[in-house]
């Protein structure tokens, strides 16, 4: 099942959840911003470095993170894990990262696969896997550890589902040790879920007009 949505001043908004899909001021600087930097982005890089995420949309976390990488010149491969339950279709996640001529020369390279309906891809320095299925059901019966997590959910009030305390748990235990997860959200429930998962929280500045996001730390 493809996500339905609609374009506003050119920005992806999904119909179900009446959000965008990233920030209407500039969506990979809030990426960059709120994922990378706020798990520690390119500094922690190694081989075989773990990013997981929840809510894959336009894929354009992925595209700054593979993007970030590259320019850091970061050794090996970078594997990447989404959990999405209603994917994008292609020409519209496509036309989605065309507006960020940044990361253009990772989307080219990754557009084939997307109109190919893969779901498994492998380069030689990026190992994606696309999770398709609720991620309450899907995340408890992944075998990976995260090195770092990007919680990408649409936001708490309209997608309350992938805020679920039981699913923040989830993601709790698919950490590795010392790794670090960030979200746009500054939510008071979202952050105490987090520390009852047994992570280490605290609230910084946000992007753009968002004063606070959620960062945190497996210890």
């Amino acid at each position: 099942m493809s996500h339905d949505l609609e374009w506003r001043d050119g920005v992806p908004v999904s119909i179900r959840f009446d959000d965008p899909f990233y920030s209407l001021q500039d969506g990979l600087a809030e990426t960059r911003h709120v994922f990378l930097a706020g798990c520690g982005l390119p500094d922690r890089f190694r081989d075989g470095f773990q990013i997981a995420e929840l809510g894959f949309g336009t894929g354009l976390n992925l595209l700054a993170a593979w993007s970030a990488w590259r320019a850091a010149g970061a050794p090996g491969v970078l594997r990447f894990t989404s959990f999405e339950a209603f994917p994008m279709a292609a020409d519209a996640m496509i036309r989605a990262q065309s507006a960020f001529p940044e990361v253009a020369e990772e989307a080219a390279t990754l557009a084939p696969f997307w109109r190919a309906g893969d779901t498994r891809i492998a380069l030689e320095t990026l190992e994606i896997t696309i999770v398709i299925g609720d991620a309450r059901e899907t995340v408890p019966q992944w075998d990976g550890r995260a090195d770092a997590w990007f919680l990408d959910g649409f936001a708490p009030a309209r997608n309350p589902e992938m805020w679920d305390p039981a699913l923040l748990r989830a993601v709790a235990t698919h950490c590795a040790p010392g790794a670090r997860l960030a979200t746009y959200s500054a939510a008071g429930h979202i952050r105490r879920a987090l520390a009852e998962a047994g992570l280490e929280v605290a609230r910084v500045p946000g992007f753009g007009r968002k004063r606070h996001m959620t960062v945190a730390r497996h210890p």
